[in-house]
């Protein structure tokens, strides 16, 4: 099973180089055969020719550009449109994911045959580090909210670190976020389809160098509309979406264990 990683990178000059070669090193160590997919979203700084630099060393990275409109949510668009492999991760650019967990994703999704592998930074055997505590606040009570909404146990739904097959991600579009409400967007639409998912604990830590290009003023409607429009499906369509594609995912399953 290929692994590809998409990695939007926004002015990421100072951490693209040690993401990069992590993740890599951490994969060819495991044998996992993978893509690097960095989309390089409008940077103002070095990250294109670090990335072009990059790529005379490691076989494996791939350089998309995103052309306007820019944002996170873009960024990953165009690496769902890019990526080759036969699962798909979203990784953060600016070292706040380890690569130790996308390998246990990895062979979570291989040994559990699951259609998407969640993290979750607020369980055991999770290892949080310099989260902002207003940010903090925010997050558990949004999770908490979506929670109960949605009637799930997944508690770390804005979690932006997750792995899907491609067949998930094909039964997911279209897209509708532009930026960072694209973390909540996959993952509800791929609950209310009823894709089967499997929770792991996974660290997080707080960026090093350069800025996060999160505002929190910002995407508070932005999230809101993106669990209103889940919300709406999973009211309204009663499974039609789950339903109607069981013969074909049962067959795509059928097909990755035989590959």
């Amino acid at each position: 099973m290929k692994l590809s990683v998409i990695i939007p990178a926004h002015n990421e000059e100072g951490n693209i180089s040690r993401t990069v070669k992590e993740l890599y090193d951490h994969l060819v160590k495991n044998d996992i055969p993978h893509e690097l997919v960095v989309v390089n979203d409008n940077s103002k700084d070095r990250t294109l020719e670090v990335l072009r630099d990059l790529q005379k060393e490691f076989a494996t990275l791939v350089i998309v550009n995103n052309p306007p409109p820019n944002g996170f949510g873009f960024a990953i668009r165009k690496g769902l449109e890019s990526f080759t492999g036969d699962a798909v991760a979203t990784y953060m650019a600016d070292l706040s994911d380890l690569p130790q967990d996308l390998v246990k994703f990895y062979q979570t999704m291989k040994k559990e045959n699951v259609d998407c592998v969640f993290g979750s930074r607020f369980m055991s055997g999770a290892t949080v580090v310099d989260y902002p505590k207003f940010k903090y606040v925010l997050n558990r009570m949004a999770n908490f909210w979506i929670r109960i909404f949605f009637g799930i146990r997944y508690n770390d739904v804005t979690n932006a670190f997750k792995l899907y097959r491609r067949h998930t991600i094909e039964g997911l579009q279209p897209f509708l976020s532009h930026h960072f409400n694209i973390t909540v967007e996959l993952p509800l639409k791929a609950i209310v389809r009823g894709y089967s998912y499997k929770v792991v604990p996974n660290s997080w830590f707080n960026r090093e160098q350069g800025t996060s290009n999160f505002k929190v003023k910002e995407m508070g409607s932005r999230y809101m509309f993106i669990i209103f429009y889940c919300l709406i499906e999973k009211w309204l369509s009663m499974g039609d979406y789950h339903r109607s594609r069981t013969a074909e995912i049962e067959q795509l399953r059928t097909n990755s264990k035989q590959s």
